[in-house]
């Protein structure tokens, strides 16, 4: 998924003669803190609700409003996740993109990014998630898939975490079905550590299945 595919058709950029009153209604119509401008396909720069306070002057044009942001943006062939990094790490709720040759050619906003970031982790799809940890030289992605797809289910997504160098991997795995107790049991069957499980359906472990038995049988005696 790249940056030319989350181009938002809704929202629009500001011009110079625009002024920061213009900038702070159109702002908080579409519920963003940024917005760019741009002279005819050329992209000045991107100007903050901040920028406008502290001008003080909202009814000067953009023109004359100096810019905390130094231009950021991406090129319409990068991926998403470039997307993501730049807009996380800038605390950005727009993100200009521009072509090749640096011309605009639109946003992507903060909520249409996020939409499209569910969309890409199956979100929406329903299955349950596990979370697993395991030392760094014990990785091995085939090994997870297969012994997930033994337990006749299907990987939707899969992402690995790491605080620092010599920490264990953190691995986040969505899966296709609800009922993960089989995916549970097998990762248990080969010794990796399971930090954590969500899934809507209710089963229960059969381990813990066969204890509440016994002890009902016990009971009943």
């Amino acid at each position: 998924m790249l940056a030319q595919d989350l181009i938002s058709d809704l929202v629009p950029a500001l011009k110079t003669s625009d002024s920061g009153l213009d900038a702070l209604n159109w702002m908080e119509v579409f519920r963003v803190s940024h917005l760019p401008i741009v002279n005819n396909k050329e992209f000045l720069g991107l100007i903050t609700d901040t920028d406008i306070f502290d001008l003080n002057k909202p009814e000067e044009p953009l023109g004359n409003h100096q810019l905390s942001l130094s231009s950021p943006y991406v090129y319409y062939n990068q991926h998403i996740y470039t997307v993501i990094e730049i807009a996380s790490r800038l605390q950005l709720t727009v993100i200009p993109v521009l072509s090749a040759r640096k011309e605009y050619l639109g946003m992507i906003t903060q909520t249409d990014l996020l939409k499209n970031y569910a969309d890409l982790i199956a979100a929406h799809t329903p299955g349950g998630i596990i979370e697993i940890e395991i030392p760094a030289y014990e990785y091995s992605i085939s090994k997870i898939a297969q012994i997930i797809e033994d337990a006749d289910t299907k990987v939707l997504s899969f992402y690995v975490n790491q605080t620092d160098e010599d920490a264990p991997l953190k691995i986040t795995i969505k899966l296709n079905r609800e009922d993960i107790s089989p995916v549970l049991r097998a990762f248990d069957r080969y010794d990796y550590t399971v930090i954590a499980s969500y899934s809507e359906h209710n089963t229960v472990d059969e381990i813990v299945k066969k204890n509440y038995d016994a002890l009902i049988r016990y009971l009943n005696v």
